[in-house]
């Protein structure tokens, strides 16, 4: 399974309209995407209101937010690949 920030990165490579996998300086095209990959996780960590309130509805609901934000942060540590 690849990682969040991998899978990130493959997307925003291939809005570029690029070949995920054609090689660019030795490594898969995607792989330069990775700090844009980074970015898009480090915007999205805190989650907004409606996100929060969504998953407060459910039955078995946890502090949210700071799951949430601990899930981002775990895939902000994952290696991609």
């Amino acid at each position: 399974m690849k990682s969040p920030l991998e899978r990130v990165a493959r997307a925003i490579c291939s809005a570029q309209g690029l070949p995920e996998n054609t090689k660019f300086e030795g490594r898969p095209m995607w792989e330069s995407f990775l700090p844009n990959a980074r970015g898009v996780l480090q915007a999205i960590r805190t989650p907004s209101d409606q996100m929060v309130a969504a998953a407060d509805s459910l039955p078995c609901s946890v502090d949210t937010a700071a799951c949430w934000q601990t899930m981002i942060d775990a895939a902000l540590a994952e290696q991609a690949g």
